[in-house]
């Protein structure tokens, strides 16, 4: 259905592109760093199954249509910017709390916990997904069959990059943070540094233009 080169040049670009500096990686990171590594890597899994659901929007059509409306990007461009702010407040607000429970205890927050964060912060994304409408069909061979089911598979396998480099990031990271939070002041701090990376990309998401 799709060339070796083609599929091969897909997955180059689409690991770069992952690799790279952006809100997601920032967020996999922080997440990782304040809270451990089940949660990087849950939340590193959340934000690629939202790439998964970015994929389907744009293969359905559904995508282009709806970020078609000013009105409706703006709509999801401020829930997400809201949510992160949620994120970002409450770290701030429960700062090195989590750190502490974790210590008594000897349990974490579930990891499907942070799998649902970062997956509620990827999908209502309107960047994300107009990042996948433009990225996905420059790959697309006409010549070679129906387009949707090529769309599937390449957003599919970027899907699954995803899972693979952020769930990696997310443990690097993760195993940083669990060393760092045995120190109960610097875990505030990191819960600090976490808040406020989410509710810098939270403004930066609100002020972005189509």
């Amino acid at each position: 259905m799709i060339s070796t080169e083609v599929l091969l040049a897909f997955l180059a670009a689409s690991a770069l592109i992952t690799i790279a500096p952006g809100p997601d990686n920032l967020m996999v990171l922080s997440v990782g760093i304040s809270r451990g590594r089940s949660a990087g890597i849950g939340f590193g899994l959340g934000c690629a199954l939202g790439c998964f659901t970015h994929t389907l929007w744009a293969t359905l059509g559904i995508g282009a249509v709806v970020l078609a409306s000013e009105a409706t990007f703006t709509t999801l461009k401020m829930a997400g910017a809201a949510y992160l702010v949620y994120m970002g407040v409450n770290a701030w607000r429960y700062a090195g709390k989590m750190a502490l429970i974790q210590l008594d205890s000897g349990s974490a927050e579930p990891i499907g916990a942070h799998l649902r964060r970062g997956f509620i912060a990827n999908v209502i994304n309107p960047k994300v997904a107009l990042f996948f409408i433009a990225f996905l069909p420059q790959f697309v061979d006409q010549t070679r069959g129906a387009v949707w089911p090529q769309m599937l598979l390449l957003g599919t396998l970027f899907a699954a990059q995803t899972v693979l480099i952020f769930g990696s990031l997310g443990w690097f990271a993760g195993s940083i943070g669990v060393h760092l939070q045995r120190q109960p002041k610097l875990a505030v701090w990191l819960d600090r540094c976490a808040g406020t990376i989410f509710i810098g990309l939270a403004l930066h998401l609100a002020t972005a233009a189509r």
